[in-house]
C-alpha cells in the first residue's frame, strides 16, 4: 500500500513537472510569436487584397495594411455582405481602372477605393452586389468647410449678443460688435477644435514598409538651411547633422548644410574664408569617416551674398526660401550658379526625389527620415497638380510632422517649463488629433517637413514676390497641399528667455500680414503681375485665421474696459 501511494506520488510529481514545462513553453511560444504574420496568413480579406494590380498593397506596412482590412470590415458590418466580398469589389474596381489615364497609379490601386475618392463608389457597388445587402454608413472622408465655421458663428454671435445686451456705455456699436467678433472667435474656434478631437478620430496617412532600406527611386536629401555665424556655431551645426546621420543611416539618404554668411554692409568681410574653410574642412571630416569608399554622404552648399536694395545690405538671397530654391534647381537641373562654393560630390544629389528640411535645432530621431519617405511614397499621397490652376488638389506635396520639446542635455529656463511642451518622447499616443488634417484632409506646413520636389517646384515656379515674404512656410503649404504626419515626431528647443519668444512672435505676426494679398480675389506673382488667386477657401481661411490670432491679444482687454463704462454688468459667461 505504501509502495502504491509512492509510486502515485511521484507520477503526479513527474504529471506537473511535464505540465509546467509544457506551459512555460507555450508561453515562451506565445510571446515570440509573430502575431502579425499569423494574422495575414489566416486573413481571407489579406489573401484577396494581395491581388491589388497596382502591386502596391503587399509592399505597405503593416499598420496601413491593417487599416485596410479594418474598412472592409466596416463596410462588411454595415452592409451585410461578406468581408471577402467586400474585398473582392475594392479589387475588380481597381482592375477595372488599372488603365485609365488619369490617376492611373492611384485608382489601380485598391486603397484608392477603400480610403481615398473611390469608396463611394465602393460602397454603391457593395448595396448593389445583392437584393438584401445596404449602403454601408462610414464617417465621412472630409467635412465641408460650412460644417466647422457653422457652429464658430453661432458661438460669436451668441457671446457677442450678450455682451451688447448687458450695456456698452458710449462706445460706439460698430466698435464693440467688431471687438466682440475677435474675442469671442477665440472662444468659438476652441470649443469647435475640442469637440472635434472628442467626436473624429484620427486617421495617420498610409505609409510603404522601407523598413530595409529606402529604395533608390526614392532617393532623399536632409537639408538644414542656416548662417555661418562663427567657428562654435559651425561645430554645432556639424555636430547637429552628424547625430542626424547616425540616427537615420541609411543608403538612400543624404545630408547638406545650405548655408549663407550674415547680413553685411559690404559683399564680403575679413572673417569670411576662414569660416567658410572652417566649415568645408568640416564636412569633407565626416565624409572621410563615414563614406571614405562610397558616393559623399555630407554637403556644404554655400552661397555668396547679394545686394538688397530693400533691406540696405548684402545678404543671400530670399534666405531660407532661397536656399531651398538653390537646392531644389541643383537636384532637378544641376544647377550650380547660386552656390560660391560646394563641398562633396554633388553629383549624388542629382534626381533626389524628396528634401527633408529641418531647422538648426530641429532633431531628427531614429529611422525619422524613413518614415517620411515611406509615407510620402505611398500612391495615395503622391501629389496631383491640377493643371489649370498649378496647385496640389490631391495627395500631397509636403508633409509636416508634429513638433516637441527636446531633451537637450541642458537645464531649461523657467521660462521654457512653464510654457514649452513636455519634453522627450511620449510613449502613449502616438497618432494625435488636427483638426485641419481630420476635417478636411489637410495640415498646414511650419517649415519642417519633406516636399516633392517637382512638386514643390511646379507649384512654386513664379509664385512669390522677391522682398515681399516672410512667413513663407504656410503659403508653400497652401499651393502644394501639406498634410500632417502626427505619428513622426521631431524635437526642437523651447525658447529660454520672453525677449527671444517676444522676438519669435513678432517676426511671424509680420509675416502673416504680408501674407494679405492672397486673401484676395487676385494677387501678385514674382513678376509683380496681379493674377487669379489659386488657393482654395481653406487656405485663405488658415490665412485669415493667422491674422485673426494676432489680434486677439490686442483686443482681449476690450470688454472689461466697455463693461466699466456702463453700470450693469456682463454676465459672466459673456467675459
Amino acid at each position: 500500500r505504501i509502495d502504491e501511494l509512492v509510486n502515485a506520488e511521484s507520477q503526479q510529481q513527474a504529471t506537473d513537472q511535464v505540465s509546467i514545462g509544457n506551459s512555460i513553453g507555450s508561453l515562451r511560444f506565445l510571446a515570440t510569436m509573430d502575431w502579425k504574420g499569423f494574422v495575414e496568413d489566416m486573413s481571407v480579406v489579406d489573401r484577396r487584397l494581395q491581388e491589388d494590380p497596382a502591386g502596391i498593397y503587399g509592399q505597405m506596412d503593416f499598420g496601413t495594411r491593417d487599416a485596410y482590412r479594418h474598412v472592409i470590415e466596416k463596410i462588411a458590418r454595415s452592409s451585410g455582405a461578406s468581408e471577402d466580398e467586400v474585398a473582392g469589389v475594392a479589387v475588380t474596381l481597381a482592375r477595372d481602372h488599372a488603365a485609365a489615364e488619369v490617376s492611373r497609379q492611384q485608382s489601380a490601386h485598391v486603397g484608392y477605393w477603400l480610403l481615398d475618392a473611390g469608396l463611394d463608389r465602393t460602397l454603391d457597388v457593395v448595396a448593389r452586389a445583392a437584393p438584401g445587402y445596404r449602403r454601408a454608413r462610414l464617417r465621412p472622408q472630409r467635412y465641408p468647410l460650412l460644417a466647422y465655421l457653422a457652429p464658430i458663428a453661432a458661438i460669436i454671435a451668441v457671446a457677442t449678443w450678450g455682451l451688447i445686451s448687458s450695456g456698452y456705455g458710449d462706445v460706439p456699436l460698430w466698435i464693440v460688435v467688431g471687438l466682440s467678433i475677435l474675442i469671442f472667435s477665440e472662444l468659438g474656434i476652441a470649443l469647435v477644435n475640442w469637440l472635434a478631437t472628442l467626436l473624429i478620430s484620427p486617421r495617420p496617412l498610409p505609409r510603404m514598409d522601407f523598413s530595409t532600406g529606402i529604395p533608390e527611386a526614392y532617393r532623399s536629401v536632409v537639408a538644414v538651411p542656416t548662417m555661418l555665424s562663427s567657428i562654435r556655431g559651425i561645430d554645432v551645426l556639424v555636430e547637429g547633422m552628424e547625430v542626424r546621420f547616425l540616427a537615420n543611416r541609411d543608403a538612400q539618404l543624404r545630408f547638406v548644410l545650405l548655408t549663407d554668411f550674415l547680413d553685411a554692409p559690404s559683399a564680403s568681410l575679413p572673417e569670411d574664408e576662414e569660416l567658410l574653410a572652417y566649415a568645408a574642412a568640416q564636412i569633407e571630416r565626416l565624409n572621410r569617416r563615414y563614406a571614405p569608399e562610397k558616393l559623399d554622404r555630407f554637403f556644404l552648399l554655400h552661397r555668396p551674398r547679394q545686394w538688397n536694395a530693400a533691406e540696405g545690405a548684402w545678404m543671400g538671397y530670399e534666405r531660407k526660401r532661397g536656399k531651398l530654391s538653390a537646392l531644389n534647381a541643383l537636384i532637378l537641373d544641376g544647377e550650380h550658379a547660386p552656390f560660391m562654393r560646394m563641398v562633396g560630390d554633388v553629383s549624388a544629389l542629382r534626381h533626389a526625389k524628396y528634401v527633408i528640411t529641418l531647422d538648426t535645432d530641429t532633431r531628427l530621431p531614429r529611422d525619422a527620415a524613413r518614415e517620411f519617405v515611406a509615407t510620402l511614397a505611398h500612391p495615395l499621397n503622391q501629389p496631383v497638380v491640377d493643371p489649370r490652376r498649378d496647385v496640389v488638389i490631391r495627395g500631397y506635396g509636403i508633409l509636416q510632422p508634429s513638433v516637441g520639446s527636446s531633451l537637450s542635455g541642458r537645464r531649461p529656463s523657467r521660462f521654457a517649463t512653464v510654457f514649452g511642451s513636455e519634453p522627450g518622447i511620449d510613449p502613449y499616443t502616438r497618432t494625435v488629433s488636427d483638426v485641419y488634417q481630420d476635417l478636411f484632409g489637410e495640415g498646414s506646413f511650419v517649415g519642417k517637413g519633406i516636399y516633392d520636389v517637382a512638386a514643390f517646384e511646379r507649384v512654386l515656379a513664379g509664385r512669390l514676390p522677391e522682398n515681399r515674404i516672410l512667413s513663407h512656410d504656410l503659403l508653400e503649404g497652401c499651393f502644394a497641399r501639406a498634410g500632417l504626419v502626427s505619428d513622426v515626431r521631431l524635437y526642437e528647443d523651447y525658447p529660454d528667455r520672453y525677449s527671444a519668444d517676444t522676438k519669435r512672435r513678432t517676426r511671424w505676426t509680420r509675416g502673416d500680414w504680408q501674407l494679405l494679398p492672397w486673401l484676395l480675389p487676385r494677387v501678385p506673382n514674382a513678376d509683380g503681375v496681379w493674377e487669379r488667386n489659386p488657393l482654395s477657401w481653406l487656405s485663405r481661411g488658415k490665412l485669415l485665421d493667422n491674422l485673426r490670432r494676432s489680434l486677439v491679444p490686442r483686443a482681449a482687454p476690450a470688454p472689461v474696459g466697455i463693461r466699466g463704462l456702463h453700470a450693469p454688468r456682463a454676465p459672466a459667461w459673456a467675459l
